[in-house]
């Protein structure tokens, strides 16, 4: 017999668990399904986010952070430190360990809001008479039903044709969590996220690490003012990063991967490495839902095709996160869980994709929200820019980091806040300023006049929105 639900939540990532908990606060009956395996074979919710993506590269970024603060910066501080060595095996143990905190948190979150959890992999059986049977596959199979499915079952890494993941040698972002010594050199094809993110951690611990990007441009989707930035830093630190290049013939053998390709010039290049990452992206994880038993619509990616609301063709049938169309981020799919949740209750759920904030947690971070300035000219916007660098700024001179700027563009008429663009030191963090101004409509003269605490990074927000109307209070 078929265990009735109202609402069925297939995935436990960001998207997929929030809207199960918010739907269960509504006060629907909720089970939510999620096939996540910890190394004892447990659940592990929490997708891609908490797994192999998010949460395990920050808890590395930070351990490498400190292996390079301490090699590199202590002796600024008065900090004698010598012979500073970095036990690979403990930093992915405390990497782990941070996962598992945020498996077990989810876990006790669901259960503290009576969500019923399911492990193991949900696929569609058909329609039935209370909804639609969806079987899960688990240690033992059993049959669920429910009126109202909530689909969130993320994405998985793209692979380049002909070069599959092997997780040894070839990496995606899985693997490149998982390495067990740092490699003597290391190539990533990709220059997005995770690429810089992972490039970053190994860079520190010592590795001598390549990135070859296919596109003529560094980091396309931000401001170039800011991406020109980043890259001079980047190359500062030693990553060494190759643009407009055609990768070839890739080779794994035993002693590591060759990569053959041409670069800028149109010279041939072979490049061996102990370890390649690939990061090219990632495309919408539907491998054993069986929608063809429903008739749920798919796009020509694989993606299934839902409205602005998230519905998909079928009625009762919602999409979110990254196995939709949209940014493929957390934040973005727990937005689009909640406002689904909400909308089954009958509410006005409520998405606004021109203020979700987007960071890349490298040193130093890139955080924008809102459109770039080459945005703004390709569609014929009248706009004023205002920048401000952390070189002026005291509190990041007292951190030993003024890399970077602060950048704020304004409607040359209302002086509405139209695209905040940071690079430097807690980017990811001063951004939700500039979330919250964009989303209640704020001007570049309301932040400029808002008090911010001294000496603060948040005030290189101020300066810049000043500098909107070529003013200034410290520079």
């Amino acid at each position: 017999m078929s265990k009735q639900f109202d609402v069925i939540v297939i995935g436990g990532g960001p998207g997929g668990y929030i809207a199960a908990i918010r739907a269960a606060q509504l006060g629907f009956q909720v089970a939510c399904i999620d096939e996540w395996k910890n190394a004892a074979g447990g659940p592990a919710p929490g997708g891609t986010c908490t797994n192999v993506g998010c949460i395990p590269s920050k808890a590395l970024l930070q351990s490498s952070e400190h292996f390079d603060h301490a090699n590199h910066h202590f002796a600024d501080h008065g900090i004698s430190a010598k012979d500073v060595k970095m036990d690979v095996a403990k930093m992915l143990a405390r990497k782990d360990t941070v996962v598992k905190q945020n498996n077990d948190g989810i876990l006790y979150l669901l259960k503290k809001n009576k969500v019923s959890f399911f492990h193991g992999r949900g696929s569609f059986v058909g329609q039935a008479e209370g909804g639609y049977e969806i079987k899960v596959a688990g240690k033992t199979e059993e049959s669920i039903t429910a009126k109202q499915v909530i689909i969130a079952t993320g994405s998985n890494a793209r692979a380049l044709p002909g070069t599959p993941f092997d997780e040894v040698n070839v990496l995606s972002n899985d693997g490149a969590l998982r390495l067990g010594a740092v490699p003597k050199k290391l190539t990533l094809i990709g220059s997005g996220v995770i690429g810089l993110e992972m490039g970053s951690v190994w860079r520190r611990l010592g590795a001598e690490v390549t990135i070859l990007e296919g596109l003529p441009t560094f980091l396309g989707a931000v401001d170039e003012q800011i991406a020109k930035e980043a890259k001079k830093a980047f190359h500062k630190q030693g990553l060494k990063i190759e643009l407009g290049v055609k990768v070839g013939e890739i080779v794994n053998s035993k002693k590591g991967v060759t990569v053959n390709y041409t670069n800028a010039k149109g010279e041939a290049v072979v490049l061996d490495a102990d370890k390649l990452i690939i990061s090219i992206g990632r495309v919408a994880n539907t491998i054993g839902l069986n929608p063809e038993a429903i008739g749920l619509q798919l796009d020509e990616r694989g993606a299934i095709v839902v409205d602005g609301d998230c519905k998909t063709n079928l009625a009762g049938v919602w999409a979110v996160g990254d196995v939709v169309r949209g940014p493929m981020l957390a934040h973005k799919a727990e937005e689009e869980g909640v406002a689904v949740a909400e909308r089954i209750a009958g509410q006005h759920g409520h998405v606004n994709f021109n203020t979700i904030p987007w960071v890349i947690y490298t040193s130093p971070e890139i955080a924008w929200v809102g459109r770039t300035e080459q945005q703004l000219k390709a569609d014929g916007v009248a706009y004023k820019a205002g920048t401000f660098p952390f070189l002026a700024n005291g509190r990041a001179r007292a951190l030993g980091d003024t890399t970077g700027m602060v950048k704020f563009l304004a409607d040359a008429t209302t002086d509405e806040i139209l695209g905040v663009h940071i690079v430097g030191p807690m980017a990811s963090e001063l951004i939700a300023e500039a979330v919250v101004a964009m989303e209640f409509k704020a001007s570049s003269e309301d932040i400029a006049r808002i008090c911010h605490a001294h000496p603060s990074l948040s005030e290189a927000m101020k300066e810049a929105a000043l500098a909107v109307d070529k003013r200034t209070l410290n520079f």
